[in-house]
């Protein structure tokens, strides 16, 4: 065995492209080995073995072992499964020398061509607990000594491509680099093969090398001829990232990394962030590598306002541009915000440099993403078939608060691989791009959650990775339109078509069809007779009938006898959203005058589309049937419950909620089409009672057409004017609140809060009660005198708060309940230890400040010392998570959070550091994601309104038009009228998971304010001590009661869409 002080040159140099930090030194030490060692750089797998032969001394040993491991597995069939395949990969990004790697292991011969000269970014990725083990099986503890230690999960960019170029080379891989692929150049007769077409004049060698896979990781500004691209558009969204020196100082090792903070569901800390320093951002996620790394994104407002953007330009690409960007003020702009998320911990920040010598930070545009339509073709002209694949941002561009970049970069470098060995096999072109089509709709949908669990059995094979995997998903008939023979195409791009979300179930009814709908469903009613679209709904019976079939609880068709039309038409209209999920298009003023045909026909449409296959008999529709709009209603009924709430703190309804309501038919108003709440007193600015119709837009007075109609408080608005009264932020189903004194609307996080009372002071601007399973929030009926039963009184009072008293066993239960388990999270396996129940019982017992019994953790002892005598456990294998079961983890974390005794067991606790930060980042990720597509559904809605004001102005201003042309417009209008509602109603159930989201964040952080006074000893605490802990403890009894209600909700939806069954389509 050599020594490290060996004198054996090889060696020398195997020890530098070991260390090397820089991609010159790598390629240059790597020559100096293969040359000491009589080898020519760049020969498949024969290089590897016989450099593996000649360097048998213990460092290259143990990197030998790992790499032989991972080329045993028999999908490999030992380096000779494409002996016969000849590859070129384009870019030397991590996705590209990820797929060059395992082409290599396949035994292809694989040139790899990079433009770049240099690694460079320092930008830092997050790994997926498969990715983290994918890269120490293929050695990188040995290339990059600090690599996901701790808790740590990530990696910069640049680490990544130097460990993956190593490997590479090691495999025999050949490398060119400042070579730039250009396009292909197709065989000229038959018997030759395809080539690339490459900058500057490459050497012979590569110029005449012809291949038959061309893999392309070149990014996504740069996809192959015949490609089709698809943009996705959401709402402006500015990056900005920044990375600062590292000096590796005690001081900065201690500062806590920010795995995501999102406003979605932390909107205290960013207002915090705005009063301190004037920046105004909508997340933030700090990593500590190379460099210590921010990225955030920005409000295009705070950046005018702060200088960091000269002007505000419409376009992006000038918006964005070097010239419209001060660098001074857009890095005071990184380095104050990066100072508060730190808390100023990091001492001065300086910038690190990037590729040309500049400060490295820089603001990007990520309001458009690409994707591809395929993931592979296959072209052939004169007999040579060429297979063409994509991998990393130009199949798929990642949405970088997501994380998911480089974990489904590997995956689908490996998908890749696997559509190569396919091709090797010999199997037909159409079978094999079916195949890969298959796996690449499984893409999108990958997290670490619903893959397979054991990533150590993670390999080439897809049926490794995902679980119920079905590789004929797509036919090879389907896939005809990808096999190009003697033709080339040039890259389509989609137009800037924003993806307008789930498509509209059913077809859209025609006017003949809404109306014989309507007319079946108000028949045998009295008084009721139905004969068009306008008229017939004058006098309000009509659409109370219709109410009436669909919610036959809520009142007697008796009990409208008497009832004016106005009256009956507001309640009706007050029904139908407060419990159908039907909002107002129309005024119950309009509706009686008869002047919005077209607004009704929306209106009613909207009943059709949500209830045309319920079946048409008696009885009341079940509130989680498909069409009701649940989501909506639930959002309505939760946002009623805060203004109620927030009325009651500023003492307006003293009270209680009265059971009735008079509703004035004489009231002026044509804005109030339903009728306010009783408990929520509307008192509107004097400018908002200026509008006398729904057509007008309640903020800004100019005119509203059907599909630009928002309701809130009774009052139409563009959604575009619908914004807070202080930031101007797009206010969302359930987030707002309108103040009672001025009248205006805000976001919660700038809500103007009420006296300062005990109950409403401390509940933050963010709070909000869930509607609870008892309370009905049913509208009033229409004005029917009601006698109150003898003894008892018509207007309830609510009882008064009792002081809750919990032992501390109970505490300890309440603040660590967790109520909504992940359906479809697999258990994690089982530890592979028979001492698991002891050790379980040993942890039980170490709760000794929660008067459990006191138990010795000895078991945990035991299992540390067989843990670091483990025989296999090597310096990086030390760093594997012990697998937990779910029982255990539960157990081990209550300790963790209670005691300091787990800084024993540096195993356990590194686990569940792990453990706790990939929470963090599930819970970031899944708060980006639902942002993401709030943003890409309004911008959908945009172009949804525009398109229907350019039908709704021909409809009414070309009255001349053939009939049959203006049914054709009607119809287009109907179907846009159907998306927005679809588009409203997915809205709607992503701000119920925004509900969860900042229920869960509430709850923690009470849950860690309880603990700060529960670990006191009790002899020490003082009376204000106990009253604050009391006041902590009825909060996080009222966020579990939300949260339970929550939960309740969405099991009764679930349940009521079980018994339902798929319903017949109408």
């Amino acid at each position: 065995m050599a020594s490290p002080t060996s004198t054996n040159p090889a060696h020398a140099h195997f020890e530098s492209v070991l260390q090397a930090q820089l991609c010159q030194d790598v390629l240059s030490s790597f020559q100096g080995l293969c040359r000491a060692l009589g080898l020519e750089p760049g020969g498949g797998l024969p290089q590897y073995h016989k450099m593996k032969a000649q360097l048998n001394y213990w460092s290259a040993k143990s990197l030998w072992a790992k790499l032989d491991k991972r080329a045993s597995q028999p999908v490999y069939q030992q380096g000779r499964a494409c002996t016969s395949t000849k590859c070129l990969v384009v870019g030397a990004g991590p996705c590209g020398l990820r797929a060059a790697v395992e082409l290599a292991m396949l035994g292809a011969r694989v040139v790899l061509v990079e433009k770049r000269t240099k690694f460079s970014r320092h930008n830092v990725l997050h790994l997926w607990p498969f990715t983290i083990h994918d890269l120490r099986a293929l050695g990188a503890k040995k290339f990059y000594g600090r690599f996901c230690t701790g808790s740590l999960d990530h990696i910069s960019i640049r680490q990544l491509q130097l460990l993956l170029l190593k490997v590479a080379l090691l495999l025999g891989v050949e490398i060119h680099w400042g070579v730039t692929f250009t396009g292909l150049q197709p065989p000229p007769r038959k018997g030759s093969g395809w080539r690339a077409q490459l900058q500057p004049s490459p050497p012979a060698q590569l110029a005449n090398y012809e291949f038959d896979v061309l893999i392309s990781a070149a990014g996504g500004k740069f996809v192959p001829e015949g490609f089709t691209v698809r943009e996705m558009r959401g709402k402006l969204a500015i990056g900005i990232t920044a990375n600062f020196v590292n000096r590796r100082t005690v001081e900065e090792a201690q500062v806590p990394e920010i795995s995501g903070v999102a406003r979605i569901y932390n909107q205290s800390f960013f207002q915090s962030l705005l009063k301190a320093t004037g920046i105004d951002l909508e997340n933030i996620v700090y990593y500590k590598d190379d460099t210590h790394y921010f990225v955030m994104t920005a409000k295009k407002q705070c950046l005018l306002r702060l200088g960091v953007l000269r002007q505000d330009w419409p376009e992006t690409d000038r918006l964005l541009s070097s010239a419209n960007v001060a660098p001074k003020a857009l890095q005071r702009f990184a380095r104050a915000a990066a100072d508060f998320a730190t808390h100023g911990k990091l001492g001065k920040l300086e910038f690190a440099q990037d590729a040309h010598g500049r400060p490295d930070v820089s603001a990007f545009d990520f309001t458009s993403m690409m994707r591809a339509e395929s993931s592979a073709r296959v072209q052939e002209k004169h007999g040579a078939r060429l297979l063409l694949g994509l991998v990393g941002d130009c199949l798929v561009e990642p949405f970088w608060p997501l994380g998911t970049g480089v974990a489904r970069g590997f995956l689908a470098a490996f998908d890749a691989a696997w559509m190569v060995k396919r091709w090797a096999e010999g199997a037909g072109p159409l079978e094999v791009l079916a195949e890969r089509e298959s796996l690449y709709q499984l893409l999108s949908q990958t997290s670490p959650e619903n893959m397979h669990r054991n990533v150590a059995q993670y390999g080439l094979d897809p049926a490794s990775r995902y679980p119920n995997l079905n590789l004929r998903a797509v036919t090879p008939s389907q896939v005809r339109d990808l096999y190009d023979v003697e033709a080339k195409e040039p890259v389509r791009r989609t137009s800037d078509q924003t993806d307008s979300g789930k498509p509209a179930t059913g077809s859209v009814a025609t006017q003949e069809e809404l109306l014989h709908w309507c007319q079946e469903q108000t028949a045998g009613y009295p008084g009721v007779h139905v004969t068009d679209l306008s008229s017939s709904w004058a006098d309000g019976l009509a659409l109370c009938a219709l109410v009436h079939r669909l919610q036959p609880a809520l009142l007697e068709p008796s009990e409208l006898q008497g009832v004016g039309a106005l009256e009956a038409t507001s309640w009706a209209l007050k029904m139908a959203e407060h419990e159908l999920g039907i909002t107002p298009v129309l005024s119950a003023q309009a509706m009686v005058a008869g002047n919005d045909p077209l607004g009704l026909i929306a209106y009613l449409s909207h009943f059709h589309s949500a209830f045309k296959s319920t079946p048409h008999n008696p009885g009341p529709v079940s509130q989680g049937s498909p069409g009701t709009a649940s989501a909506v209603l639930f959002l309505g009924k939760l946002q009623r419950t805060l203004q109620r709430t927030r009325a009651q703190g500023n003492g307006e309804d003293a009270g209680g909620k009265k059971p009735r309501v008079e509703v004035e038919a004489e009231t002026p108003s044509t804005e109030e089409p339903p009728v306010p709440e009783p408990d929520v007193p509307v008192t509107p600015p004097s400018q908002y009672q200026e509008a006398s119709a729904e057509d007008l837009c309640a903020l800004c007075g100019e005119h509203l057409y059907i599909l630009e109609r928002l309701c809130a408080n009774g009052r139409f608005f563009h959604r575009s004017c619908f914004r807070c009264h202080i930031c101007e932020a797009t206010l969302w189903p359930s987030g707002y609140g309108q103040h009672p004194g001025d009248g205006y609307f805000y976001c919660l996080q700038h809500l103007p809060q009420p006296g300062h009372k005990e109950d409403s002071s401390d509940r933050g601007p963010e709070s909000q009660d869930l509607p609870t399973h008892s309370e009905s929030n049913m509208p009033s009926r229409p004005s029917i005198p009601v006698v109150p039963q003898e003894g008892t009184s018509p207007v309830p009072s609510q009882p008064p708060r009792r002081l809750i008293r919990l032992s501390s066993p109970e505490r300890q239960r309440l603040s660590s309940l967790h109520l909504t388990p992940d359906p479809e999270m697999e258990p994690p396996p089982k530890p592979p230890r028979s001492c698991s129940v002891l050790a379980h019982q040993a942890l039980e017992g170490s709760f000794v400040r929660w008067g459990m019994p006191v138990q010795s953790p000895q078991v945990l002892v035991a299992m540390e010392k067989e843990e670091e005598a483990s025989p296999c456990s090597s310096d990086d294998e030390a760093e594997e998570d012990v697998p937990l079961d779910s029982h255990m983890e539960h157990v081990l974390q209550n300790l963790a959070k209670n005691s300091g005794t787990m800084n024993s067991y540096p195993t356990w606790r590194r686990t569940l550091l792990r453990r706790a930060k990939e929470e963090e980042m599930k819970r970031f990720c899944k708060a980006q994601a639902i942002q993401r597509r709030q943003n890409e559904i309004e911008a959908a809605l945009r172009e949804l309104e525009a398109k229907g004001t350019e039908l709704e102005l021909a409809l009414r201003s070309r009255s001349n038009s053939p009939e049959q042309q203006k049914a054709l417009w009607l119809e287009q209008l109907l179907q846009l009228v159907q998306k927005k509602n679809s588009l409203v109603a997915e809205e709607a159930e992503l701000m119920i998971t925004v509900q969860e989201l900042n229920l869960e964040e509430k709850q923690w952080q009470l849950d860690q304010e309880l603990r700060t006074y529960m670990n006191r000893e009790e002899t020490l605490k003082t009376a204000a001590d106990r009253q604050a802990e009391d006041q902590v403890l009825r909060k996080l009894v009222d966020v579990v009661n939300q949260r339970d209600a929550l939960i309740r909700f969405q099991e009764e939806r679930r349940l009521s869409e079980l018994a339902s069954g798929p319903g017949p389509q109408g």
